[in-house]
């Protein structure tokens, strides 16, 4: 069966449409899958992975075509499919349904889950919501006696006339109406003369309609990107001979035309090719790279991330599953892009913690990758300064190809990095908050780049102005009355927020436990930083990148842009600012307190501090000017500090892994993270123990599993949270024992279990 496509282009369905019985799964019941008749009338119009609507009991329902059958073997009487949803053709391939069944059985979650997770939220709701224009054609030119004639008795419709004319004969009416607003009244006329003809077309709605790319050409390569681009050419062409690739190059080593020429072998070969990003703030960069890049077709990019909106993610969709896109670009859930002959998936920054979705289907993007590679036989490519310890083992063990680049393109250097020790400058400069935010080294090396004229940009992973409000007198901190955690002081608002749940209230006066009027605020983040420096440089021109600040749509990518444009002279921002980034005239780079992840109760704490050290460094130095970093800690003598300053990641993923080792944590072995939560906390306990009693046995020599024990965050959300830690190294079947136990048991009405699979975050 062929469908035809927008541009007269016919596409074969998979699962020929003749066969008489669907098993399909509903698209809002978990783990439940139905066998149903295909009446006569469309058998020809179902096809694996086509979206229909089925009777269940006295309701309709969606739900997702998984097989075509000759027979069922259900024993009762089939109902019959009573309609198509949408056009008809099919929204999953069977590769994308094969991999929704590989990430419920791997993750512990069902079906449905997935299946939801794959297509955006305005696909699923209105399938069809697309928005039209009229495109008016001049088809007749009036005579000069009759222009002359028109302009005297219906001016408006002259004008529109000549607007035509001055358009080369074809107009859209929302362009012409621009220029005239009531164009759309004095249509009729002329059309009735038989001047214009209108047809309704369809209106894509591009999140980058008005922008212009300028052309740019592949770059001559090192020796270093020469030697790591020739395997992925050959992975490309002959990937089942091939292994996950995993390109280790430091910042600025110029990986980003690696993937460029890449894709431009898989275009070479009529194939499409999918990037994914971890940052929203990296994805307007990497489009206008790949827009310049393949200028002549730039129309064949889709971008796929959750800061478009609803009609511009719908749009792009059906771009992509309508063949209309052949390069994809996104963050973590554009892994589910519909794409088709798929000659390469590329991961940058594969190693961010943004991969992992941290609700239900919990999967790792990057992970996905690779599954997916397998199942569509193509080239897969991780690409990170400071890869994941999971990716570097299985490089280390030839699971991987090891890519390496050790220098920077043009033979820029690396930045020197100098480490400022925070106790010696607290005795030096006092109490002063404004000391422990900067240093006298950094405030001194700021004001040099000012007077260059170079640029600078200051981290600190922490919003808000105060981080806490305590009481000196009794202790008491001001806490989320809904989360475990203290509230943060926004004082553009003047409020205390909370990061967690997001609650909002006045900061009080005085303690509300004692009522003693010595209440303190402590720490600083971002907003305070921001107040510092104004007053430090009121000359400066400052940008604040973080949460707060980035609401309205597109601006972050217009802040990045000025910044390039050196119409700011300091960015200081979260981790939004971090990664990925390349800013030329950027010498400078302060990381105002590199001790705010070291000390959270998690064994990733040591590795993520050295993968943020290292990417913020790696954003100074990448023009002609050598770069400069300076680290303020309380700790400098932190091996993931040491080997940050280095530049030494092998040095510190050998000791890194080691010690992983002896206490059987990742790589050495997978982590299950189980989690009952609840608003009644003996309820959310005593349901964890019942589940642990339960796995104990299934567990058994698969693996470690702790003991029940409150989360380090230990309410959020007004729910208390009790979990339970489990390391084995035969995760799947482990898993595979998990749904076991899962399929049957009941658990409480008012508690929520959770399996996260490969957990990233254990607080």
């Amino acid at each position: 069966m062929l469908f035809e496509l927008p541009g007269g282009k016919s596409v074969q369905a998979e699962g020929a449409g003749s066969k008489a019985i669907a098993r399909v799964q509903l698209e809002d019941a978990a783990a439940l899958e139905l066998d149903y008749l295909v009446p006569t009338s469309l058998q020809h119009r179902v096809f694996i992975g086509t979206r229909v609507m089925v009777p269940l009991q006295q309701q309709r329902v969606s739900a997702v075509v998984l097989e075509l059958l000759d027979q069922s073997s259900h024993g009762y009487r089939l109902k019959e499919i009573l309609d198509i949803k949408g056009k008809g053709d099919p929204v999953f391939t069977n590769a994308l349904l094969k991999l929704a069944r590989w990430v419920a059985d791997y993750y512990v979650c069902p079906v449905q889950q997935v299946l939801r997770a794959m297509l955006p939220k305005a696909v699923r709701a209105k399938p069809e919501s697309f928005i039209t224009d009229s495109h008016l054609t001049l088809v007749k030119r009036p005579s000069d006696d009759e222009i002359e004639k028109l302009r005297a008795k219906a001016p408006m419709q002259a004008r529109i006339l000549d607007e035509l004319a001055a358009a080369g004969g074809t107009a859209a009416l929302s362009l012409l109406r621009r220029e005239l607003p009531k164009a759309s009244s004095y249509l009729p006329s002329l059309l009735m003369k038989g001047w214009i003809t209108r047809a309704e077309v369809r209106v894509e709605r591009d999140p980058f309609d008005r922008e212009e790319f300028l052309p740019t050409q592949p770059l001559d390569l090192t020796e270093e990107q020469t030697v790591c681009l020739a395997p992925v050419l050959a992975a490309v062409e002959n990937p089942a001979q091939s292994r996950p690739m995993l390109l280790h190059g430091v910042t600025g080593s110029g990986k980003t035309e690696i993937y460029l020429q890449a894709i431009a072998k898989v275009l070479e070969r009529g194939q499409t090719a999918l990037v994914l990003v971890p940052e929203i703030s990296l994805t307007p960069q990497t489009i206008e790279r790949f827009k310049a890049r393949f200028s002549d077709q730039k129309e064949r990019i889709a971008v796929l991330h959750s800061h478009l909106s609803d009609g511009e993610r719908h749009d792009e969709w059906f771009k992509v599953h309508e063949r209309r896109a052949d390069v994809v670009i996104g963050a973590r859930s554009a892994i589910f892009a519909p794409l088709e002959k798929l000659g390469l998936i590329i991961v940058d920054e594969e190693h961010e913690p943004s991969y992992k979705q941290e609700e239900s289907p919990r999967y790792n993007a990057r992970d996905l990758a690779v599954v997916r590679a397998k199942l569509e036989n193509c080239a897969v490519l991780l690409g990170s300064a400071t890869p994941c310890l999971e990716s570097f083992h299985n490089a280390c063990i030839g699971k991987y190809e090891l890519l390496r680049m050790t220098r920077r393109t043009d033979g820029k250097s690396m930045p020197l990095i100098r480490i400022v020790d925070l106790r010696l400058e607290r005795r030096k400069g006092g109490n002063s908050p404004d000391t422990r935010i900067l240093s006298e080294r950094l405030r001194t090396a700021v004001l040099a780049r000012l007077e260059k004229n170079e640029q600078t940009i200051l981290f600190l992973n922490r919003r808000g102005y105060n981080t806490s409000l305590s009481c000196l007198a009794c202790g008491h901190v001001c806490q989320c009355q809904d989360c475990a955690v203290p509230m943060t002081l926004h004082k553009t608002d003047d409020r205390l927020v909370c990061h967690i749940c997001g609650s909002r209230r006045v900061p009080p006066r005085k303690c509300p436990s004692c009522g003693d009027p010595g209440i303190r605020f402590a720490g600083f983040g971002t907003e305070r930083v921001e107040q510092v420096l104004r007053q430090a440089f009121p000359q400066a021109r400052i940008a604040r990148v973080d949460t707060d600040t980035m609401q309205r749509k597109n601006q972050l990518r217009d802040t990045l842009r000025d910044f390039r444009s050196q119409k700011l002279d300091m960015l200081i921002g979260t981790q939004m600012i971090a990664k990925g980034l390349d800013f030329p005239n950027v010498t400078l780079v302060g990381v105002l307190n590199a001790d705010l992840a070291l000390n959270l109760p998690d064994f990733r704490a040591s590795e993520r501090t050295f993968q943020l050290l290292t990417q913020v460094a790696g954003r100074a130095g990448r023009g002609e000017v050598k770069g400069e970093v300076f680290v303020q800690t309380f700790a400098p003598h932190s091996p993931a500090v040491q080997f940050a300053r280095q530049g030494d990641f092998e040095g510190f993923a050998q000791q890194e892994l080691e010690q992983r080792k002896i206490f059987h944590y990742p790589p050495d072995t997978h982590v299950i993270l189980v989690m009952a939560r609840s608003k009644n906390e003996s309820m959310a306990e005593f349901t964890l123990q019942n589940i642990a009693t339960k796995l104990r046995a299934v567990v058994g020599e698969h693996g470690r599993m702790g003991e029940p024990m409150p989360s380090p965050l230990a309410k959020a959300h007004g729910q208390f949270r009790f979990q339970l830690i489990i390391r084995s190294s035969g995760v799947r079947a482990l898993a595979r024992q998990i749904h076991g136990v899962v399929d049957g048991m009941t658990f409480p009405q008012e508690v929520i279990v959770t399996w996260d699979v490969d957990a990233l975050n254990l607080m």
